[in-house]
C-alpha cells in the first residue's frame, strides 16, 4: 500500500514538473524578450540624443557662419555708402580703408576655413609634402596674428629652440600654416582680459617635434579638453563673453595633424587659468638620405 502511494506521489510530481516546465520556459522567454525591448529603447534614446546634439551643433555652426559672413559684409557696405554719399577727410578715409581691409580679411578667413574643412576629408594623405623648418613658419604665423588682431609685439612670443637646433617636418605648407594660425587665433580670442601667449618648439620622444602654445585666458574645464576638437563644437557657458567663431578651427587643427601623422592635445588647470595646446608632428631629418 505504501509502495503504491509512493509511486502515485512520484507520478504526480513528475506530471507537475512537466506541466510547469512550459510555464517556466515561457516566463524565461518573456523576460529575455522584455530585456531586449528595454535595451532597444535605451539604444534608440541614446542615438536620438546624439542626433539632436549633432543637429544643435550644426545649427549653431550655420548661425555662426552666417554671422561671420554678414557682419563684415554689412560693415564694408556701410563704409562704402559713407564714402559715396559725402566728402570725407583724407585721414578718416584712410581709416575707413583699413577697417574695410580688416573686414575683408575676416571674411576671407571664414570662407577659407569652411572650404578647408570640406577639402581635408577628400585629400590624399601624401599630397605635396615638402621639408619645412618649423620655427620660421611659426614666426610668420605669429606676425600675421599680431597684425590681424592689432596686438603689440610682446603679446605673442616664440621662445628660442633649445640648443639652437633647426627642427624640420615634412608637411603640406598651406595646411600646416592654417593649423598654426588657427591655434594662435584661438589663443587670442579666448584671452579677453589681455593677450599673453607663449610659444615653444621642442623634440618629444626623439621622433616628434611639438609646438606648444600657452595662453592665460579663459581656460577649460577638465571634461572639455577633448571635446573642443570635434566638428562644430563650442564650449558651453561662454555666451556672456561673446567670442566669435564657427567651431571649425580646432577641428581643422586635429584633422591636419592626423593627416600628417601627428596629433594635438589640450590641457588646462581649470576655468580662467589659461590653456595649453600642443601640436605634435613627426620629426623629419634636415638632410634625408638620397
Amino acid at each position: 500500500m505504501n509502495m503504491t502511494r509512493r509511486c502515485g506521489l512520484i507520478a504526480i510530481n513528475i506530471a507537475w514538473i512537466i506541466l510547469n516546465e512550459r510555464r517556466i520556459a515561457l516566463l524565461v522567454l518573456g523576460l529575455i524578450l522584455f530585456g531586449l525591448l528595454v535595451a532597444g529603447v535605451v539604444l534608440n534614446t541614446v542615438f536620438l540624443v546624439r542626433e539632436l546634439r549633432r543637429n544643435e551643433r550644426q545649427d549653431s555652426f550655420l548661425n555662426a557662419v552666417t554671422h561671420e559672413l554678414k557682419t563684415p559684409i554689412a560693415s564694408i557696405r556701410l563704409y562704402l555708402e559713407t564714402l559715396q554719399r559725402r566728402e570725407v577727410p583724407e585721414a578718416q578715409r584712410q581709416q575707413f580703408y583699413q577697417i574695410m581691409l580688416a573686414d575683408a580679411d575676416r571674411l576671407i578667413a571664414t570662407v577659407e576655413q569652411v572650404l578647408k574643412a570640406g577639402e581635408l576629408g577628400a585629400r590624399r594623405r601624401r599630397e605635396d609634402r615638402v621639408l619645412l623648418e618649423l620655427a620660421p613658419l611659426v614666426a610668420e604665423a605669429i606676425a600675421i596674428t599680431l597684425q590681424r588682431h592689432h596686438l603689440p609685439p610682446d603679446a605673442i612670443e616664440l621662445e628660442p629652440v633649445p640648443g639652437a637646433v633647426r627642427l624640420h617636418v615634412r608637411a603640406i605648407p598651406e595646411d600646416l600654416r592654417t593649423a598654426i594660425l588657427n591655434l594662435l587665433d584661438n589663443a587670442v580670442k579666448y584671452s579677453p582680459n589681455g593677450v599673453h601667449v607663449r610659444c615653444s618648439i621642442a623634440i618629444v620622444r626623439y621622433t616628434f617635434v611639438a609646438l606648444t602654445i600657452a595662453d592665460t585666458g579663459l581656460g577649460l574645464p577638465a571634461n572639455q579638453q577633448k571635446r573642443i576638437f570635434k566638428r562644430f563644437y563650442r564650449v558651453p557657458g561662454r555666451n556672456a563673453v561673446k567670442i566669435k567663431g564657427t567651431g571649425l578651427g580646432l577641428f581643422l587643427v586635429r584633422a591636419i595633424a592626423r593627416q600628417h601623422g601627428g596629433d594635438v592635445a589640450a590641457a588646462s588647470p581649470g576655468p580662467n587659468l589659461g590653456a595649453t595646446i600642443t601640436l605634435k608632428l613627426p620629426l623629419a631629418p634636415a638632410n634625408p638620405p638620397a
